[in-house]
């Protein structure tokens, strides 16, 4: 996996207040943690680009101040409406122990479905891997080369050396979906009658009509 590097600088007041002002001057507030103490410090935005507007995962070499560890990006928060980075989470890491990450998926195969019509939908755009740092893949690639109609690849299906994914085993990860155009077809088939069949039977009429009672007639 790739590494980007991350410079910071400590900040020497923390608090909504001091956020906003770090955020106006260009910089995103972050904390570091896994040490024995957390780390305030903030780094300039344009750093993010290449971590968080991407395809694939990244470790990240932290240098604040001078003091250098490797971290991966544990959680980051946007504005709901501008989508500005608000704060960013990282957590410092070591080659002796396992990991926690979410590895963007990877549609690889030419899906029988789709050539027969249908579309490949990706149900989920990452999944959360468990190892150690050495083995973490920038990406994981999901084989659709088998998916017919309705069929779909599942997390129980994955099975990648020395990787442990931690979503629900039957969450699906990519399904082959036949399109709107193609379903209202089949179900316009499936309602008109074959040729040649009997048109459905009339209600039987009664056997009997019950008469209406005639008035008497009048004498002459």
């Amino acid at each position: 996996m790739k590494t980007i590097e991350i410079i910071g600088y400590r900040r020497a007041n923390l608090g909504k207040t001091d956020a906003q002002k770090v955020r106006e001057e260009g910089n995103v507030p972050c904390v570091l943690y896994g040490g024995n103490e957390q780390v305030h410090f903030y780094s300039p935005v344009i750093l993010f680009r290449d971590l968080i507007y991407t395809n694939e995962a990244h470790f990240v070499h932290l240098n604040i101040e001078g003091e250098e560890c490797q971290a991966i990006m544990q959680e980051v928060q946007f504005h709901p409406v501008s989508e500005i980075i608000l704060h960013v989470d990282f957590l410092r890491i070591s080659e002796d122990r396992k990991i926690k990450m979410d590895i963007p998926t990877r549609l690889v195969g030419l899906a029988p479905g789709v050539s027969k019509g249908g579309a490949l939908v990706r149900k989920r755009a990452s999944l959360k891997v468990y190892a150690f740092p050495k083995d973490m893949p920038d990406h994981v690639d999901v084989d659709c080369s088998e998916l017919d109609f309705h069929h779909s690849v599942k997390v129980g299906d994955m099975k990648v050396d020395k990787l442990e994914f931690l979503d629900p085993k039957k969450s699906s990860i990519a399904v082959v979906e036949v399109p709107r155009a193609a379903k209202l077809a089949e179900e316009t088939v499936a309602e008109t009658p074959a040729a040649g069949a009997a048109p459905a039977a009339a209600p039987a009429a009664d056997a009997k009509k019950v008469e209406a009672p005639k008035k008497d007639e009048k004498k002459k």
